[in-house]
């Protein structure tokens, strides 16, 4: 007993006279090859298997970032036959009972050994300990019209981490190790991170799908994780007690959920207090964030030649993902980020109605693209997808404190489902990438109305009854469309000639997209340019819809376009200063002048155009 004792008082002294206690970290300068650390990791279920890292040396980068990346071999468990696998990034790695890091980089496809790199773990806290704004020249943008292409540039630019940890050899300095050459840092890439898919079809989906293969990503449909058993949170009795989160444990980064969910999936790292560190290489690489942290249930290994992964599932909120940084994804267990609240609600002429609700993260990318999702998914999922088809969209977008950006329009023809997403994301990502400020989008609410049968319809003739017209009269001017069928439409517009019209007048009819090609060729009128969230939200409502036909009267009277506006009806005079002085700003003389617009609702989506010329009686 007493020797116990002068033990502890010894212990205690030498604490006292300030020797430094035992890191609970593996620094990098006490490496050396030859090392054998355990590593931890959940191949299958929830029970946490340790396997052998053989460390080899050490890589640091000496351009750039100056990172340091630990060369190991793994060894133990599947590892021989599946190698490195996809969602075994920050699998965490120790030595002697102190962390080294977590597993991150891996040699790519087709390697004959599990060679793996490791993001060291101080390199991690300190990346996740820096809190700074995101950069404007930082952000990513969806872009528009959404083609497989596009959706490709988009997410390589967004996902552009996923790359070599080094450029050349000669970026690479070789510490430690017999025989390990600089070249290896060229071929060693962040371990690909599962992707799950739920809910969603598999056509709907693949264009997404292969997107993000290409970008590091692998892509796994799958059931809704409400839906599986999650052997996460076993039932003990009559209560369901949550385990700990431990250091090896899956963990997920939920983007969407609810009747949809998409999430990607890695290992945790280390947990301090309630703050958790995970992957060892960015998810998404944008710095701050506000990304649910979930559970995340591995059900089984599936292994491959190319490359092996862990087919796992995202589940409960656990808390928040606040930091995505070059080394890692770190944030706090409590209570999740608000989400996006998005309903769609599909009613089919086959007498069915469906609601659909859905939760998405507030983020310039992922909100716009996976809106955008949903909707094509909901369609074609429910709506046939080979065919002529309609779809009448209405619905709001609620940005907080500056109203609302309301929807409705009309879309046909033989994908429409495009045109209809399209249609709504526009505007949600112009409004998500303003260079203004940064703009919360409360909710989605879209009533989406089916019917298989196309509701097209051309402007074929227009007419007033007799073609002179007097000063300050009121003439009814008809429209004959003719629908897809042959079927004619006749609908009568009021024009109103101003008491001030002289000699010939003409009235043109035409489909928004033809309406604006004129006003750029012959007023010369380009999209505005908003100068703040409440006129881009304006100018959002006002915009021109498939199923409207647009009435313009114009006149020969004199006017100009000045500094990019367009003036009609200038008098004489003003139109001589402007023509004596044109070093004041570009000038451009107009021959029309816009007397009076209308609009025309129809139940079809219109195309065409028709000029009416009429003599205005003295």
């Amino acid at each position: 007993m007493s020797k116990i004792f002068f033990c502890v008082l010894g212990l205690l002294l030498l604490t006292a006279a300030g020797l430094p206690a035992q890191s609970r970290t593996f620094p990098v300068d006490e490496l050396k090859a030859g090392m054998v650390g355990i590593g931890r990791t959940v191949f299958e279920g929830d029970r946490l298997d340790e396997f052998n890292v053989h460390i080899l040396g050490v890589l640091r980068n000496v351009i750039g970032p100056r990172r340091n990346l630990i060369l190991a071999r793994l060894e133990g468990g599947p590892l021989a036959q599946t190698g490195v696998i996809a969602g075994m990034s920050g699998s965490p790695v120790y030595i002697d009972g102190r962390l080294v890091g977590a597993v991150s980089y891996s040699l790519g496809q087709f390697s004959k050994e599990p060679i793996a790199g490791i993001t060291p773990i101080d390199e991690m806290i300190e990346a996740a300990t820096f809190a700074a704004p995101r950069r404007a020249a930082a952000r990513v943008e969806l872009q528009v019209p959404i083609t497989p292409e596009s959706l490709r540039a988009s997410l390589r630019q967004a996902f552009s981490w996923a790359r070599p940890f080094a450029d050349t050899p000669a970026d690479v300095q070789v510490l430690g190790g017999v025989g390990l050459e600089a070249g290896l840092g060229t071929l060693l890439r962040p371990i690909a991170t599962p992707l799950t898919l739920g809910g969603f079809d598999a056509g709907a989906i693949d264009p997404l799908a292969s997107a993000f293969r290409d970008q590091g990503f692998v892509p796994i449909l799958a059931g809704s994780a409400a839906a599986q058993t999650n052997g996460s949170s076993p039932c003990r009795g009559d209560a369901c007690v949550a385990p700990a989160l431990r250091p090896g444990d899956p963990v997920g980064v939920a983007l969407m959920s609810g009747d949809l969910e998409l999430g990607a999936t890695g290992t945790v790292t280390a947990i301090e207090g309630t703050r958790v560190y995970a992957f060892g290489h960015p998810f998404y690489g944008l710095g701050p964030t506000q990304f649910p942290m979930t559970r995340a249930y591995v059900h089984t290994l599936l292994p491959s030649l190319a490359s092996s992964f862990k087919i796992a599932s995202t589940g409960e909120v656990i808390g928040t993902f606040q930091q995505d940084r070059a080394t890692t994804i770190a944030g706090t267990l409590g209570p999740g980020p608000a989400l996006i609240p998005v309903r769609i609600t599909l009613t089919s002429d086959r007498g069915t109605k469906k609601t659909f609700n859905m939760g998405m993260v507030n983020d310039q990318l992922f909100t716009p693209l996976l809106t955008y999702v949903s909707i094509v998914n909901t369609l074609t999922s429910y709506e046939r997808q080979n065919g002529a088809a309609s779809y009448v969209v209405r619905g709001t977008a609620s940005v907080k404190k500056y109203g609302e950006v309301a929807f409705e329009d009309l879309f046909t023809g033989d994908q429409p489902s495009i045109g209809a997403a399209t249609y709504v994301v526009a505007p949600i990502n112009f409004l998500l990438r303003n260079a203004f400020e940064d703009v919360e989008l409360e909710r989605v609410d879209l009533e989406i109305d089916a019917s298989e049968q196309p509701r097209s319809a051309t402007v074929e003739r227009v007419w007033i009854d007799g073609n002179r017209v007097r000063p300050g009269s009121k003439v009814d001017l008809k429209v004959l469309l003719r629908t897809y069928r042959g079927d004619e439409i006749t609908r009568t517009v009021p024009v109103e000639i101003p008491a001030s019209a002289r000699g010939t007048v003409s009235i043109m009819v035409a489909d928004g997209t033809r309406l604006s090609q004129w006003e750029a060729r012959e007023l010369q009128i380009q999209p505005l340019q908003a100068r703040g969230l409440p006129q881009m939200i304006r100018v959002l409502n006002n915009a021109r819809k498939n199923n409207r036909l647009y009435v313009r009267l114009l006149g020969r009277d004199g006017g100009a376009v000045v500094k990019g506006e367009s003036l009609s009806s200038l008098p004489p005079s003003v139109m001589a200063v402007l023509e004596s002085d044109r070093n004041g700003g570009s000038f451009r003389p107009l021959q029309n002048a816009v007397l009076g617009e209308w609009e025309l609702a129809t139940e079809h989506a219109v195309n065409g155009s028709r000029t009416l010329s009429l003599t205005i009686e003295e």
